[in-house]
């Protein structure tokens, strides 16, 4: 491989304008593409398999005009302190604002609240539901007018009015300003590492691309693969980080290669040959990570997931081939001024007396290795202990900022009709079986509403067949509530009971089944998607390092990074520790994809910096040092890379924290967190520390492995026989740490 890329290196840096030409073609057509392509669908969130799911998908086939696809508006009116909304001005204004909505276009349906029995018991709160006719990304401006202006008039008249539902919710920004600040961090950490304006911009250029091409692509895509908007949120955040990453790996090995005195044609095609070999096996265990989640079985992670990969996969394309042609257009320029000044000293001249500061650390580890290691763990497991209390669900209005309407509406229907009120569960009777079908639903709801905990169950409604129906079932605990979820064990567990007692049978969702399921569904896949993913990335580090030791170290680190980031999640988004200042407002349960997504985007970036930082020291024990020798010379070449890349993904993921998505305000949280973990306590402490105390063990592989596996040469020892056409020129000082 190191071959290969060795001669792809040179041929790019030889055509430097022919290889940013062709991205720049590529860019433009998947852009155009992107244009033409119809917009993408709506989010659709599913969880096949599940008795939710099955539920709602009887109910789209029995109540055909449901209006389950259409906008919705819940329109909250309260009346002013001291007074009733049935008082005879407060009527007049929730009525006058019904019929305006009601008279606007699009609206399929907005019943008077004083005629369909939606006020509180007392008389302070009323309510509406508004449903329209085409879904909320199809409402006119018109509409939205009418809607809020209506709204408006409302609270003209001294009523409270607050609007909840999705009629007039915004699309909420991946990471918005604070998005910019993150690059704008990661280039200053590019400047100070680098030292030179060239070197800096060259990375964000290669990830500018990168993202282009990638996002340009699933937007291109999106109608035909049925990727939805929300697809590129995460393509988006990984293909900025190792977009950057990648380049940032090759530039410092060009820097390296210019210092020992090679020509810069040469440097190029080695640094491609060997950082670029790391590029290919750390994207390669991205991918599989990525790729991994469409074994959970939900089709939006695995949409979501194919699309990161997609991305990383064109971040390596990219690296590849980019980046050694920029270089071949600034050769000079990439390095720090001060390296320019001294063309005539030597990279050696400048260790002599004072060394590295990763050699220095690397030292420091092989004088108290078990301290390290232990202390490394055991700071993990402490930071990790918060796992123990995790609670899945999915985030509502309750959730939001005070500040925001939907809050106050949630608030209101809480304080007036009860917690469970914005909650409420949805009972799908099935009783085809039953005698008399009308007596059976009636008894189950009977049955139902005797159950502890439980408010009130609505009056059925049936399905046109006569043999299906739906009742409303109110709980007195809130959504995300474990006693509401502990309801709905307990009714799914007397449906034998009852299926028996009456000959129909019933099923359970709503958003909280819907929340219990699919954490259900995401606990019951994590095991064999550990297992897969875990299992070919092992093969593919035991390919690319030859032994069996540092791949199951690098599973063990991996996982002590993804239990400590989810650790931390737990404590700042469900125990609130800090969470103001991050801006989330209200804890609240962890969002059921979350654990499955951290393990399959912690496990890709664990393996990045295991590939950057052991490669290195792969590298200098393959040329015949001792393993503490190559502990410190790897070290020495490696960390500085890894602490500027780890610095960068924080950089990069920190933005989108201040995204207004939770979803996406979460996992930039724990990537940040997981990625400072992993590179900084795992992978500069823990990894040389137990390399320090296997020593040749480390690299142990059993002969008959040795002699089936193919030798990929991540190493570049195939490199140290090409012959370098300029070779005389004098070396060109480098500054590593």
């Amino acid at each position: 491989m190191a071959a290969y890329l060795y001669r792809l290196g040179r041929l790019a840096f030889r055509r430097r304008w022919l290889f940013p030409l062709l991205w720049v073609l590529v860019l433009a057509g998947v852009g155009a593409g992107a244009a033409m392509a119809p917009a993408a669908p709506d989010d659709g969130f599913s969880m096949p398999g599940t008795e939710s799911q099955k539920a709602l998908t009887q109910i789209e086939q029995n109540f055909p005009r449901s209006g389950a696809d259409g906008a919705n508006a819940r329109i909250v009116f309260a009346a002013p302190d001291g007074q009733k909304i049935t008082a005879e001005h407060n009527q007049a204004v929730v009525e006058q604002v019904v019929s305006e909505i009601a008279d606007g276009p699009q609206v399929a349906n907005a019943p008077n609240p004083f005629r369909a029995h939606t006020v509180s018991q007392d008389g302070t709160t009323a309510y509406v539901n508004v449903d329209y006719t085409v879904a909320a990304k199809e409402l006119t401006a018109q509409t939205k007018d009418t809607l809020e202006q209506a709204v408006q008039h409302g609270r003209d008249a001294r009523v409270t009015v607050e609007l909840g539902g999705d009629a007039l919710a915004t699309p909420a920004s991946a990471g918005g300003v604070s998005e910019g600040i993150g690059i704008i961090a990661a280039a200053v950490v590019l400047l100070v590492t680098f030292g030179s304006l060239v070197a800096a911009g060259l990375p964000l250029l290669n990830a500018m691309l990168t993202v282009g091409v990638s996002v340009a692509g699933i937007l291109a895509l999106g109608s035909t693969l049925g990727l939805s908007a929300t697809t590129t949120s995460l393509a988006n955040m990984l293909g900025l980080a190792v977009g950057i990453d990648y380049a940032v790996l090759i530039v410092s090995r060009y820097r390296e290669e210019r210092a020992k005195g090679h020509a810069p044609q040469e440097a190029a095609g080695r640094a491609v040959g060997t950082a670029g070999s790391a590029v290919v096996f750390a994207g390669l265990t991205v991918i599989i990570g990525l790729a991994g989640l469409s074994v959970v079985g939900i089709p939006a992670l695995t949409k979501m997931g194919l699309a990161a990969a997609g991305a990383v996969a064109v971040a390596v394309a990219v690296s590849l081939t980019l980046v050694p042609a920029l270089l071949g257009m600034a050769p000079r320029a990439v390095l720090t001024r001060k390296t320019r000044k001294k063309p005539h000293s030597t990279l050696r001249d400048q260790h002599v007396g004072k060394p590295a500061g990763g050699a220095r650390w690397g030292r420091f580890v092989l004088r108290h290795p078990w301290a390290i290691l232990l202390l490394g763990i055991a700071a993990l497991g402490v930071v990790a202990s918060p796992v123990t209390s995790l609670h899945l669900g999915n985030s509502d209005a309750g959730s939001k900022p005070t500040s925001s309407t939907e809050r106050r509406a949630y608030d209101s229907l809480a304080k007036a009709f009860g917690p469970g009120f914005n909650g409420p569960l949805t009972i799908v009777v099935d009783a085809k079986d039953a005698a008399d079908p009308h007596t059976a639903t009636t008894d189950i709801g009977k049955r139902i509403a005797a159950t502890p905990g439980m408010v009130s169950v609505s009056p059925a409604r049936f399905a046109p067949s006569g043999d299906t129906a739906t009742l409303s079932a109110v709980p007195a605990t809130a959504p995300t509530d474990t006693k509401t979820a502990d309801l709905i064990h307990t009714l799914r567990s007397q449906r034998a009971t009852i299926t028996r007692d009456t000959g129909a049978t019933f099923a359970v969702t709503g958003s909280t089944a819907v929340n219990i399921d699919s954490a259900q569904k995401v606990q019951d896949a994590l095991v064999p998607y550990l297992g897969v993913v875990v299992g070919l990335a092992f093969l593919l580090l035991m390919l690319a390092f030859r032994s069996i030791v540092v791949p199951l170290k690098a599973a063990a680190g991996f996982l002590l990074s993804v239990l400590a980031a989810l650790g931390a999640v737990v404590a700042v988004f469900q125990w609130g520790w800090g969470a103001s200042l991050l801006g989330v407002h209200g804890n609240g349960p962890i969002m059921s994809l979350m654990p499955i997504f951290m393990v399959g985007i912690v496990f890709g970036l664990a393996m990045d910096y295991e590939v950057f930082l052991v490669a290195r020291i792969r590298e200098a024990y393959a040329h015949g040092e001792s393993p503490a020798q190559a502990i410190v010379s790897g070290m020495r070449t490696g960390a500085r890379v890894v602490v500027a890349a780890a610095l960068i993904m924080v950089s990069v993921f920190s933005g989108f924290i201040g995204g207004g998505d939770p979803m996406i305000k979460m996992i930039g949280f724990g990537m940040a967190t997981a990625v400072l973990f992993d590179a900084f306590v795992v992978r500069m402490a823990i990894v040389p520390a137990a390399l320090a105390l296997l020593r040749h063990k480390a690299w142990w592989l059993p002969r008959r492995l040795e002699r089936v596996l193919p030798h990929v040469d991540i190493e570049g020892e195939a490199l140290g026989h090409t012959p370098d056409a300029a070779s005389t020129i004098p070396p060109v000082p480098v500054t590593t740490g």
